[in-house]
């Protein structure tokens, strides 16, 4: 059974404090209703307790990610024929479990200027030939143990059709610790959504020769599902800084991986993080806002396409209030799904004059959309800048592995007694 958040209220001293850089020394958290000092707060407080009235569940109930690898639709293979494709993932937890795979015909944001991936896409039909899961080992030199067939409805084949949702048949599989999960298919059609993997992980296709090829865009299932014991399960939606694009090869650095490998197995954390995506992308698409929204705390984080691309079929950056109004959209879908949810400002990205404007009047109308709906804010922005340069990208405009250290010590800091952590 899930933990159930509730609502109480306790005294708290609050001090205000709004910058385009935001609070570097302490990255102060406000889950506030008001600035007034001494006013009665929102705070969560989270408890096991029986929900008054069983809901249906659904799988997402029962399998949660086991891995930090984002593998949500940003790109589209045109067609494939006979190709078989091959990703290693770092797993949350080792062991014997049951898994369960999902997936989603459909592009889920836009990625550059959409000439090929946008939002909303509609998926192809295509067929998977086959499918199986894998014991990886210590990464790609080594050689691929416990191959498990995955199946569909029975079936090791199935033609998928336009915009299709579907997952397979649960799976008994048994990972050694410390190894990775390998996934492998091999898929013939077109018009099909894929992830753009950054080179974060090893990823590969065979064409038909026999040997695999890097293959930096390749389709996956959009969550490597696992029924596993957690104590709390955290859920992150963002762009390409969420995703840990730009950051080592394997090296598994970004904030969001380093949040789940300091919580442990313990814990899931489902990145739902895509590159080059936008709030305006996230506010629409509903099977994207339906996966994040399993977790009982979701991250949102958004702003730097926002800012300089702007929504899909636009000339330009959107404005501080536009973007402001996307992101309340996605706040108000994710709780009405009954998440917690902690809203990250926009960090440092090295801007010109113009988009810096937009980024700290952004920064300082999210913090004030946190207090109005009492949900959590995390001054990311605060962590990654001086405060005599609060446009330079101290880290780097994806922040490395040392940015991903201090972000998630200090996220965890903040955030982690909510989560028993």
């Amino acid at each position: 059974m899930k933990r159930i958040l509730r609502n109480t209220t306790v005294p708290l001293l609050l001090v205000f404090l709004a910058s385009g850089c935001g609070t570097a020394q302490s990255g102060i958290q406000e889950t506030v209703g008001t600035s007034a000092v001494g006013t009665e707060l929102s705070v969560t407080e989270d408890i096991f307790e029986e929900p008054e009235q069983e809901k249906e569940e659904t799988p997402f109930d029962k399998y949660i990610s086991n891995t930090y690898i984002s593998t949500g639709n940003n790109q589209y293979i045109e067609s494939a024929d006979g190709v078989t494709y091959r990703a290693y993932f770092p797993a949350e937890e080792y062991g014997k479990h049951e898994y369960c795979f999902y997936f989603s015909n459909r592009v889920d944001s836009t990625y550059d200027n959409g000439e090929r991936a946008y939002v909303g896409r509609d998926g192809g039909e295509y067929k998977i030939e086959n499918a199986f899961i894998a014991d990886g080992g210590n990464g790609p030199d080594d050689e691929i143990s416990n191959r498990t067939a995955v199946t569909f409805d029975g079936k090791s084949e199935k033609t998928v059709t336009k915009n299709e949702t579907y997952w397979s048949d649960p799976v008994d599989f048994e990972l050694a610790d410390g190894h990775f999960i390998v996934w492998e298919w091999k898929v013939t059609g077109s018009g099909i959504p894929c992830t753009n993997m950054s080179y974060l992980t090893s990823a590969a296709a065979d064409n038909g020769s026999g040997k695999f090829d890097t293959c930096d865009e390749i389709p996956l299932p959009q969550l490597i599902g696992c029924d596993r014991d957690f104590k709390h399960y955290i859920s992150a939606i963002g762009d390409s800084i969420t995703q840990g694009c730009q950051t080592g090869f394997m090296a598994y650095e970004y904030w969001a991986a380093r949040i789940s490998q300091k919580l442990g197995s313990d814990y899931g954390f489902y990145n739902c993080g895509l590159g080059w995506s936008r709030a305006s992308d996230a506010m629409i698409s509903e099977n994207w806002i339906e996966r994040v929204s399993a977790g009982q705390t979701v991250i949102v984080a958004f702003g730097t396409n926002d800012i300089a691309s702007g929504q899909y079929g636009s000339d330009g950056g959107n404005s501080a209030y536009e973007i402001d109004g996307f992101l309340r959209s996605v706040i108000d879908q994710l709780r009405a799904k009954g998440c917690d949810v902690v809203l990250f400002n926009s960090p440092p990205e090295n801007f010109g004059k113009t988009q810096e404007n937009v980024r700290s009047e952004l920064n300082g109308l999210l913090r004030l959309t946190a207090k109005e709906y009492g949900i959590k804010f995390f001054d990311f922005a605060g962590l990654l800048c001086s405060e005599d340069e609060p446009q330079a990208a101290l880290y780097g405009p994806h922040p490395n592995g040392e940015g991903g250290d201090i972000v998630s010590d200090e996220f965890i800091k903040q955030f982690g007694k909510n989560f028993g952590a």
